[in-house]
Formats: C-alpha cells, structure tokens, sequence
C-alpha cells in the first residue's frame, strides 16, 4: 500500500501518513512523497483546505531511525538548501488552510509537522513530543526552534525541547497548542467539521491571510503594513470580493473562486 495517501472530497484535501506498523515514522523515501503531496494540495484547485492525519492510532513517530542509520552521517537530515522553504516546511508553504488532526503519537519530525499546521486538533490519545535533544540533535526541519516559541513563548518551547518530554492531549490544549481535544472516533469529524467552516470564506483571503501571518515574522511593523495595503488592494480589485458583497446583499451563499 502507499505510504502517503492523498483524498479530496468536497473540497478538502486529506493527506494520510500510512506505515501504521512503522507508528507512520518518516523513511527519506516518505518523506520525499510526503512533500510532494503537500505540493499536490497546494496546486490542487479541488482542494481549498488540508488535513493532514495518520493511519492506525499514530499520526508520525518521526524520522524512521533504522533508515536513517542506513544512511552515511554527511547524507543524513538535509533534505534541500536552507532556502527552499517547501522542502523543510511543505505545510506552511501550501497557501491553503492546513489542519493537523493527531491521533496518537507525534514524535520528533511528527511534532514538527503538527507544528507547520495552521490549527490542530487532538484526539484523547495524542502526545507530542520534541525529542531531538535525546538524539543528539535538534528540531529537524526549523519548526521547534522557529515556529514552536511563536505558539507557546520562549520558555515553554525551551522547555519542551530541552527536556524531549511527553505531552498529552489535555496538557496541549491546556497550552493553547491544539485546540480542540474529542474522542479518537470522533476526530476525522471534528477535522472535516472545521475544515468545512472555512470553505466559507474566500481561497484568495486564506492565501493572502496566511501569508500576511507568517512573512509579519520575518518583517518589520512598515514591511508588514506595505504588504497589508497591497492585499487590500488585490482583494478590493478581486473577482471574490465582488461575490462576496454580492451574495451579502442578495442574501445567499457566496460562490468563491479564489481570485
């Protein structure tokens, strides 16, 4: 069977990690597939909002170490040069909402994925952990040491990545990292139930949203204000924006097409 299965169904995307008798961890191989999928999401104009999840009660239990050791030193880890973001954050770089649905363990690599997501929800089993230090590493793709303070404040992650301890579901959404926490049956609905509630807004402000919260980390209060004012721009200009006032006024459901 495929070990990264990709769906999309009435307009979300479902990128599933499916080696469940690996606890879904990440050969060099899978991971390679694992990226193009998420490239496939972003280009796919079926597709307005992702969810990524995992096969057989795990969502990712990181780097496949036995594939890994196969591996000479200098051959390990660097999957690209530093500035081709879509290979280290593939779930960042997709401009379409993205929703981690964490069943189970997500480990090192696994946690850095939850991390790359937009929102996560968790079911009562999750448990994530930033386990480099314990491998004589640190966070593979960037995502602890970048993204990870940003969500919990510097102390925290230093915490957590420090320490590579456990943390459960209630701990997670106790820290404002996932937020919402069901039973492991019902986790697949809660994750479509989210995703449906934002194809109700437009593709073109999700992109453009997403890309005003993520570059505003690299830029400063004037940089972030001239990009603000040229997305206004473009959405006051935009095809969607026109539907959007339209169907306000006439009272119906909006027909966006994302431009």
């Amino acid at each position: 069977m495929a070990a990264i299965l990709y769906d999309v169904r009435d307009g979300i995307a479902t990128i599933t990690i499916n080696r469940p008798e690996k606890r879904n961890a990440m050969s060099f191989a899978v991971l390679g597939e694992f990226i193009e999928a998420a490239r496939r999401a972003g280009a796919d104009a079926d597709a307005r909002v992702l969810i990524v999840t995992g096969a057989g009660g795990a969502f990712c239990a990181g780097t496949d170490l036995s594939d890994l050791a196969s591996r000479p030193p200098e051959n390990r880890g660097l999957r690209g040069r530093a500035d081709e973001t879509d290979r280290w954050w593939p779930l960042v770089t997709c401009m379409k909402p993205v929703i981690a649905a964490v069943d189970g363990a997500a480990v090192g690599m696994g946690a850095e994925f939850t991390s790359q997501c937009d929102v996560r929800i968790a079911s009562t089993r999750a448990r994530f952990a930033w386990n480099f230090a314990q491998r004589g590493l640190v966070p593979d793709t960037g995502a602890g040491t970048w993204i990870l303070p940003k969500l919990l404040g510097r102390a925290r992650a230093l915490e957590l990545l420090y320490s590579s301890r456990f943390v459960d579901a209630q701990e997670a959404l106790a820290l404002g990292y996932v937020l919402k926490v069901v039973e492991p049956e019902k986790l697949e609905g809660e994750a479509r139930s989210l995703a449906t509630s934002f194809l109700q807004g437009s593709p073109l402000s999700h992109r453009l949203i997403k890309e005003l919260v993520y570059q505003s980390e690299t830029r400063d209060f004037g940089q972030h204000m001239d990009a603000h004012t040229a997305a206004m721009k473009t959405c006051f200009a935009s095809e969607d924006h026109r539907e959007g006032v339209a169907s306000f006024l006439e009272r119906r459901p909006a027909k966006f097409i994302g431009r």
